[in-house]
């Protein structure tokens, strides 16, 4: 079994902007506010924009917060 690279995307599930927002139960416009402020990374193609299930994951991992 080879060795995963930094760059290695052959292992990855790519998300529709429809399908992260249902995951991160916002709006399709929420999305596109993040991926075009760069808070969350994405792929483009052709119109549309991909982003990969592990960085939805880390995205909310980083963004969770104590209160009180």
């Amino acid at each position: 079994m080879a060795a995963k690279t930094p760059g290695d995307m052959s292992e990855s599930r790519f998300l529709t902007i429809a399908e992260v927002a249902a995951q991160m139960r916002v709006s399709k416009m929420t999305v596109y506010r993040l991926v075009h402020s760069g808070e969350l990374p994405a792929v483009r193609v052709g119109r549309s924009f991909r982003v990969t299930e592990d960085d939805v994951n880390e995205y909310l991992r980083k963004s969770f917060y104590s209160a009180g």
